[in-house]
């Protein structure tokens, strides 16, 4: 046995498919179900039974789950304990989605990076919400910053509430802000149908009657982006991006009704890191001034 066949124990207990939970983990999903009847087999118990198209926990395996979680927790502390110790090897990692990065480079770092001077912090630039999601379950990054909801196994600090806007191409004579009813026959590039982001906007569109004219349907950001400067949609996004779209030459409104998401930093259901506590300190420290 060992920390590799641990992880694919509880990522597959999370996940409820060995398909989703080997994507979770980068690898092929017949490399994952092998790994686990291999620890089965050394075992001597069954801890996942087949239930269609996905795997059910037997109560061992709840127990064998249970006690794999508590052991990488405390590899994962030590871990956090070694880096706070040394301070020129000390290293942090945040997951962040792309809209949310410019936020956590421009404000919370260099708060953080004026008491921790000797820690280096990584930033896991992930695909979404889910992307951020995933390293945390990984233990590819200590903490993360997204948008809420996200799944129960992980806890969550709210930080602010970051407004959507609408961005156009310039020329779009539309007042600011702009009224929900003047995103139904709107020309918009949108996520892929299906994702989580999607049935959210769908969701929205639905509570205020408006049918959107979809252009577009991507994860892709820098084809959300292009397809605006082209002229050819606009453009459903958090206010984050808003630096990034001005300097392309591009317009931002807000909605009128205002929506807004609430940004908060994630983490797994163990003890942190001291490097990643006082992060989090510092965080929340900066939200209540």
């Amino acid at each position: 046995m060992n920390l590799q066949q641990l992880r694919y124990v509880v990522a597959t207990a999370e996940h409820r498919t060995m398909t989703d939970a080997a994507r979770s983990l980068y690898i092929a999903q017949p490399a994952l179900s092998r790994a686990i009847r291999d620890l089965e087999r050394e075992l001597g118990m069954t801890l996942f039974a087949r239930s269609g198209r996905g795997v059910v926990v037997t109560a061992q395996g709840r127990r064998v789950v249970k006690l794999a979680r508590e052991a990488l927790g405390a590899v994962h502390e030590i871990e956090g304990l070694s880096n706070h110790a040394g301070t020129t090897d000390a290293e942090l990692r945040i997951a962040a989605t792309p809209s949310l990065e410019p936020g956590l480079a421009g404000r919370l770092l260099p708060a953080y990076a004026a008491d921790h001077p000797g820690v280096r912090v990584h930033i896991v630039r992930c695909d979404g919400r889910d992307g951020v999601v995933s390293a945390i379950r990984d233990q590819r990054a200590d903490l993360g910053l997204t948008d809420l909801p996200v799944p129960t196994d992980l806890i969550t600090h709210p930080l602010e509430r970051q407004e959507i806007v609408l961005i156009s191409p310039p020329g779009l004579e539309l007042p600011n802000p702009v009224p929900m009813g003047k995103l139904n026959g709107m020309r918009l590039a949108l996520p892929a149908r299906g994702s989580l982001r999607r049935r959210e906007l769908d969701a929205m569109f639905g509570k205020f009657a408006v049918t959107p004219v979809v252009v577009l349907e991507t994860d892709e950001r820098n084809g959300w982006l292009n397809a605006v400067r082209a002229g050819q949609a606009s453009l459903l996004w958090y206010r984050g991006m808003a630096e990034q779209a001005g300097r392309a030459g591009l317009v931002v409104r807000s909605l009128e009704p205002a929506v807004r998401r609430i940004i908060a930093v994630v983490h797994a259901r163990r003890r942190l890191p001291l490097i990643a506590q006082d992060f989090l300190a510092t965080a929340e420290k900066g939200t209540a001034a």
